[in-house]
């Protein structure tokens, strides 16, 4: 198997490579990666330390992380899917398999796809459809493009998994997008409600309600884990829910639900919160004692 690249080596990356490390019996090779971290001084030495724990070469330019390798894997936020292919693409070999995994519209997948294929190499989208953590290199995987039956011999030879949804580019990102309205949409709405219900001192009354309401959902347990998902990821989200919002917009609906989850998931994802306890009270207040207006 040819080596491999990545672009970005945030958690998504690491977790892929550590899951090819540790549980495939066809572990490939060289893996090397090119991440803008390297540059900044205050982030460079935990990158470093990173690579070196997963055995990844850590390049100092996208040329030396792309010569020879013969698949690319795009990981990094939403919001710099374009910069990174923009940044990437000449260095790119002919023929190559671009992996575009980041979680953008379609109409940023396809932007990206023209730089990528004007140098010679082969887009495909990848639509993530789970968090990376437990299942690593195991997590769902979407494939679209016109070679994304290619794609997915290479995916699945890696041990991932992954299902071709269509020759056209935008159809695994669309799949993504459009549930993420509901999936981070969920977790807004528990933060809108339950928090406001913890202030309000009638937090347990609303829960028993929504619980008689809805058995067949733990709202507790859910609205627990929903509060994490924000306070751990809420930045990588928003920048997310943005994408999804363009996604609505390109499509002729209104983007309100989804630009204001953004906002909440923004605004929990920036308080920086370390992570309490587990429990749903402990969660909300360490939230309710930062100023969120």
């Amino acid at each position: 198997m040819s080596a491999i690249a990545t672009i970005g080596f945030g958690e998504a990356a690491q977790a892929f490579v550590s899951g090819w490390r540790t549980e495939n019996g066809a572990s490939p090779g060289k893996i090397s990666t090119f991440d803008i971290k390297v540059e900044d001084p205050s982030q460079r030495g935990d990158l470093l330390q990173a690579c070196s724990d997963l055995g990844v070469d850590c390049a100092e330019t996208p040329a030396q992380a792309l010569t020879g390798a013969g698949t690319v894997f795009s990981l990094v936020t939403a919001d710099r899917a374009l910069e990174a292919a923009t940044r990437v693409a000449e260095f790119l070999g002919r023929d190559a398999l671009y992996l575009d995994c980041n979680s953008c519209s379609p109409a940023t997948k396809a932007a990206a796809a023209r730089l990528v294929e004007a140098a010679g190499a082969v887009y495909v989208d990848v639509a993530v459809m789970s968090p990376v953590h437990p299942a690593r290199h195991r997590s769902p995987l979407l494939v679209s493009g016109s070679s994304a039956e290619r794609a997915q011999d290479v995916l699945l030879g890696l041990g991932m998994q992954a299902r071709t949804v269509g020759d056209e580019i935008g159809q695994a990102s669309s799949i993504k997008m459009l549930r993420s309205v509901m999936i981070k949409g969920f977790e807004a709405l528990t933060a809108e409600c339950l928090l406001a219900a913890r202030r309000a001192g009638v937090e347990k009354a609303v829960l028993a309600s929504l619980q008689a309401s809805d058995p067949g959902i733990d709202w507790t347990m859910r609205a627990a884990y929903n509060l994490e998902r924000m306070m751990v990821h809420g930045k990588r989200r928003a920048a997310e829910m943005q994408e999804v919002a363009a996604t609505l917009r390109e499509l002729g609906l209104p983007d309100r639900m989804a630009s204001a989850t953004a906002d909440w998931q923004r605004r929990i994802g920036e308080l920086d919160i370390l992570m309490p306890q587990n429990s749903l009270e402990a969660r909300a207040d360490a939230i309710l004692e930062r100023d969120l207006t």
